[in-house]
């Protein structure tokens, strides 16, 4: 059984793109492909106009595709601030600009205050969003943000979804967000593209996937009925 076939997905700067589906639908996969920890065996992956299927991760993250992981990739025994300046310098910043890249940063996703802290000591929403903040230090294009919001306070959601759309506005990245908060997804995301076992299954504004039926069987696993009037 393969993992993905026939996926097209396309992501632009200064937008973000929603990938939803019930687990095991291969949206980390799909991840994975992209941002080059896993290689497809069919297919092909482009940045611009330029086919990277057969970059590693770290030549696509220099080339400006960086992602966040579902699990904390910090540097635990660094502080908040330490982990963010590492990542800018990953890519060649300077130490100064590093750590003033790192003090806006902060300050952008709330963790100022925890600056200091060491990265083993932070709630689990905290270490959300150092992993956007480590991601976002490498000034990229285009950003993959996996499962960003869980463990995010639901009070927490608003701000959370500010500093989705912040990196699209501001830092004109195109955004690929995947997240099972449809909240969250609804709410910040430009498009969003449907998988379910491995297949596309809808893609479109959050309008029409809200009207989809099936994705609410996908979702709820039924099969959609429709009477006639």
């Amino acid at each position: 059984m393969r993992a993905l076939q026939d996926v097209t997905l396309e992501l632009n700067r200064h937008e973000v793109v929603g990938l939803i589906g019930p687990n095991g639908a291969g949206k980390s996969t799909l991840v994975n492909v992209l941002s080059g920890f896993d290689f497809p065996s069919e297919g092909k992956v482009e940045l611009g106009a330029r086919e990277i299927t057969g970059w590693s991760s770290h030549r696509r993250a220099r080339a400006g595709l960086a992602r966040t992981f579902q699990h904390s990739r910090s540097f635990r025994s660094l502080s908040v601030r330490e982990n963010v300046e590492v990542a800018a310098l990953g890519v060649g910043t300077g130490p100064r600009k590093a750590r003033r890249r790192a003090q806006d940063l902060l300050e952008l996703l709330g963790l100022s205050a925890l600056a200091e802290v060491p990265a083993s000591t932070l709630a689990q929403g905290d270490e959300r969003r150092l992993g956007v903040a480590r991601v976002l230090a490498t000034e990229p294009n285009f950003v993959l943000l996996d499962e960003p919001a869980a463990g995010l306070p639901e009070a927490e959601l608003p701000d959370f979804l500010e500093v989705v759309r912040s990196v699209r506005d501001e830092h004109g990245a195109g955004v690929l967000l995947i997240d099972h908060n449809m909240a969250l997804v609804m709410g910040v995301c430009d498009r969003i593209h449907v998988l379910d076992q491995g297949r596309t299954l809808a893609a479109g504004a959050p309008d029409e996937i809200r009207g989809n039926l099936d994705v609410a069987a996908a979702y709820l696993g039924e099969t959609p009925v429709q009477a006639d009037g």
